[in-house]
């Protein structure tokens, strides 16, 4: 006997729903970033001649090759030499070539960029910030005349700060490459709410930054906001921004899920595969203390595949309870375990209970449950954690959906069904 054994009892029935998010939106993205580095303090402090590094991480940042093609542009408007230099850390395997090839998935390639890219895992040492925490950037950076670098700011996935995701961020850790990536991990994640500034202080002290390019996405993962912020303020700016980006994400409403379907988990999603902001637990199984209560509460969590955009990186299956077998079979062990092992989260690519189909998938998740009764479970299917405007949720789960003002039913309630192998009927 197989897993058959746990396919008894009906499911409840689920319709299609729409949410309301922030729909604030960047229409023209050349003239956007042409605006801004025009403003005093920004692209003036450019000169000609200079050789200029525009970083490009890792992040499936909306339009993120119009904004890095926007930002060559107009440093050669400037009559500068600007060149393209990934900024991810150990992303990529932590190899040149593989930086080069998740660039590429996001349409950054000198043949689109108009300029070289010049990738190396080479660093150079800049010093110590609090006695003993060594301080690296990209060689290639470190040797041209200024840097910008190009960060999109929202709430980081595993840590709580005055600064999370965004320039000072890119500047610590994406521009230290495998190197200093490592060893500000090993630091351990509640060290970085105070390492972060300190270690990206010190490289603006050390080296030409003079503005970053922050970019903020709306409540449906489209570029919403562009600024160039100048090296003095970024610290004060980068707090602001990162506030006006918690208000504009979206979010999963209603304060309970007992079982929650992601179609697709990837690191062109979250740092974590799946967003922990959206479904509130991350790879150590927690997320960090916040002060509003969190909601919803998410009982056991189903992964069914990986992006193609992940190029195998499977980092945050971990958050998993069950995933089915072809996300697993798709996991690059190299890519996967090069980023945990640096993130210093090996829980991250633990295979959760691996099954066939999503059908042994989800009563194997409901027998899984707490205080859960199968024919009343409130179940929601989303495509991943950045795109959350439409999903399906459970009749039993509608009522407090509803009750949240931003959400509308598109569909009538039809069966939870699956196909002759066990999939889910789209």
């Amino acid at each position: 006997m197989g897993l058959e054994i746990f396919e008894r009892g009906s499911l409840p029935r689920w319709a299609p729903v729409r949410q309301f998010l922030d729909a604030t939106e960047i229409g023209d993205v050349r003239a956007a970033i042409a605006e801004q580095m025009r403003r005093p303090g920004t692209g003036d402090r450019l000169r000609p001649g200079q050789r200029v590094a525009i970083t490009a991480g890792s992040r499936g940042i909306d339009r993120i090759d119009e904004v890095v093609r926007a930002v060559v542009d107009e440093v050669r408007l400037l009559g500068a030499d600007p060149f393209v230099v990934p900024a991810m850390g150990s992303h990529g395997g932590a190899t040149a070539e593989g930086q080069l090839e998740l660039l590429s998935h996001y349409g950054i390639t000198e043949a689109i960029m108009g300029c070289p890219i010049l990738s190396s895992m080479d660093t150079v040492h800049l010093g110590q910030v609090e006695s003993d925490v060594p301080v690296w950037i990209d060689r290639n950076a470190f040797e041209a005349d200024a840097v910008i670098p190009v960060a999109r700011v929202k709430p980081h996935t595993d840590f709580r700060g005055p600064v999370e995701s965004g320039i000072m961020k890119m500047i610590a850790i994406g521009l230290g490459k495998q190197k200093g990536a490592e060893f500000f991990h090993s630091q351990g994640m509640n060290e970085f709410h105070h390492l972060l500034p300190a270690v990206a202080t010190h490289t603006l002290s050390q080296v030409n930054i003079p503005f970053g390019i922050a970019v903020i996405e709306n409540g449906y993962g489209n570029l919403a906001q562009a600024e160039a912020v100048p090296a003095a303020r970024v610290w004060d700016r980068e707090q602001e921004l990162l506030k006006i980006a918690r208000e504009r994400m979206g979010r999963l409403p209603g304060q309970q899920i007992d079982v929650l379907i992601v179609d697709r988990i990837g690191k062109d999603i979250s740092g974590d595969g799946a967003d922990p902001n959206v479904i509130n637990r991350d790879v150590a199984g927690v997320i960090p203390p916040t002060e509003e209560p969190v909601t919803p509460r998410v009982q056991r969590l189903i992964v069914r595949g990986l992006t193609d955009d992940t190029d195998g990186n499977a980092s945050g299956i971990g958050m998993a309870d069950i995933a089915l077998r072809r996300a697993v079979d798709c996991m690059d062990p190299i890519a996967t375990y090069m980023n945990m092992i640096t993130a210093k989260a090996p829980q991250g690519a633990r295979i959760p209970l691996t099954v066939d189909t999503d059908r042994q998938a989800l009563y194997v998740a409901l027998a899984c449950c707490l205080k859960t009764d199968q024919e009343t479970a409130r179940i929601a299917r989303i495509q991943d954690t950045k795109h959350l405007e439409t999903f399906w949720a459970s009749e039993h789960l509608l009522p407090e959906l509803l009750e949240s003002g931003r959400v509308e039913v598109t569909g009538d309630l039809i069966p939870i069904s699956f196909d002759q192998n066990g999939m889910l009927n789209d």
